[in-house]
């Protein structure tokens, strides 16, 4: 059995406006129906794999539950890191935490991120590296090249594959190369794109990191030595993970260990690192344009228009290279030529102090989520939902009160000593200062209008007396 470790902790910028530090690209559906995430689990599930291990930040952990139960996955564990140190100490501590279950475990490491359509053909290539694994290899997939990407690090090897699929001994790792560089690896044959996807026995990568990477090892240990139960997730210990060298796997181990092979993968795969790569993955027109959502394209050449804004319609006329993305509270137009540079805007907008650049309209919580529709000085107006039999914390608010609409399905609202059902059409008023919570007692998704009036309305404005999500004071929803 192979156990899948999915890396869903990253936090990405070059997607923005749709990746946000709050909601980033692995959770969006930038290409199909589910989002990134949901398509990397279901893609490594099925005969052969056992349930996947996913490795996430705090903020992401019931958004990571949430989607693997939209498909059909259960998780094997959750692993919560305190803080982002790359994906050195992340694979290690998946590693480790696979070992106590069994010591011959066989892990697959991919990124939660990228688009690879056919299925099958990639867990047949994963198969191709299961006798190199069996011989202490730690293997590595590399994707035939199309094109001379200089976005893309690469992987030159000892020989050029066979065409059968094999694995290949891997020479050397190679930066991102120039244009003239790329172009001559595409020419040599012997050159494939980095996708980042490893293969190992557990004991393998975990005597490899004792062997190039101590200063990962130990305090990765330590980390998941002392870890807490929470909730059904795991979070590793934050005094020791701190600790750990914030290091890729690339470079604290693969780059130096010498036992590495490579199996060439002639799929089509894309990492998404960019607008223009997105548009790669999307039907186009004649003039090579792709448009998704309320969109409305006249004489447009090589241009990716998408509008995530129901009601919000997007019109290009005369576009040529052009990348446009609108969602509800910002838009982006840039050139393609320019994709790689959105992280640039995303800087800026931090220095002028923009929500934008970190956080959505639509707040993701444990219960569902909210989005404002109308901010003010002193009120607010938002819809919230609540999952089937979900339920806020018990809470009360220092500085604002609160009047409750229920438009659709039924709330189970406490206020004070006071307990009852209110159904759609029906409201609620809660007082400043009045210790209240709503539930969905309901099996479909409970929507509900809330105004809010009072002289601060910040989202840390919170008292939290019981929290079914362990939650602590201040923290929000």
């Amino acid at each position: 059995m192979i156990t899948p470790i999915l890396m869903c902790g990253g936090a990405g910028t070059r997607l923005w406006p749709l990746s946000r530090k709050s909601y980033p690209k692995q959770f969006v559906g930038l290409v199909g129906e589910n989002s990134l995430f949901q398509q990397a689990a279901t893609r490594l599930s099925g005969p052969g794999y056992a349930a996947p291990v996913a490795v996430t930040g705090s903020d992401f952990r019931f958004i990571v539950t949430e989607q693997l139960s939209e498909v059909g996955i259960d998780p094997g564990a959750v692993l919560i890191e305190p803080e982002g140190r790359n994906t050195g100490p992340a694979v290690m501590a998946a590693a480790l935490h696979a070992l106590e279950a069994d010591p011959e475990a066989v892990l697959l490491v991919a990124p939660s991120d990228h688009v690879i359509a056919d299925a099958e053909a990639f867990r047949a290539a994963v198969e191709k590296g299961l006798p190199a694994v069996a011989e202490g290899r730690i293997v590595t997939f590399g994707i035939t090249p199309d094109r001379p990407e200089t976005g893309y690090g690469y992987l030159e090897l000892a020989a050029a594959a066979d065409g059968s699929g094999a694995p290949v001994e891997l020479k050397r790792f190679v930066e991102k190369p120039d244009a003239g560089t790329a172009a001559k690896m595409l020419a040599a044959g012997n050159f494939l794109w980095n996708a980042g996807i490893f293969l190992f026995a557990a004991k393998d990568i975990v005597a490899a990191f004792d062997t190039h990477a101590p200063s990962i090892a130990g305090p990765v240990r330590r980390a998941l030595a002392e870890a807490q139960a929470d909730l059904g997730f795991l979070r590793l210990a934050p005094g020791p993970w701190a600790e750990a060298e914030a290091e890729s796997i690339d470079y604290a181990v693969m780059e130096r260990a010498g036992n590495l092979s490579v199996v060439p993968y002639t799929g089509a795969w894309s990492d998404l690192g960019g607008w223009d790569a997105v548009a790669r993955e999307m039907e186009h027109t004649a003039d090579g344009t792709a448009v998704s959502g309320p969109v409305t394209e006249i004489d447009c050449r090589d241009t990716l228009l998408r509008s995530e804004a129901d009601g919000l319609e997007l019109v290009g006329i005369g576009l040529d290279g052009i990348v446009a993305v609108a969602t509800p509270d910002a838009v982006l137009v840039a050139h393609k030529s320019r994709a790689q540079d959105v992280k640039l805007a995303v800087s800026a907008l931090k220095k002028k102090g923009a929500s934008q650049a970190e956080a959505f309209p639509k707040d993701h919580r444990p219960w569902g989520w909210f989005e404002t529709l109308a901010l003010a000085d002193r009120f607010q107006v938002k819809r919230i939902v609540v999952h089937p039999g979900a339920a806020l914390s018990l809470q009360s608010h220092h500085h604002r009160a609160e009047h409750w609409i229920v438009v659709q399905g039924t709330a189970k609202v406490t206020v004070d000593d006071t307990v009852k059902l209110v159904t759609e059409n029906q409201s609620v008023y809660i007082p400043l200062g009045a210790i209240h919570r709503m539930e969905n007692p309901g099996k479909v998704p409970m929507v509900l209008i809330e105004v809010q009036t009072g002289s601060y309305l910040g989202e840390d404005d919170i008292i939290r007396y019981e929290d079914v999500y362990s939650r602590g004071q201040g923290a929000k929803g």
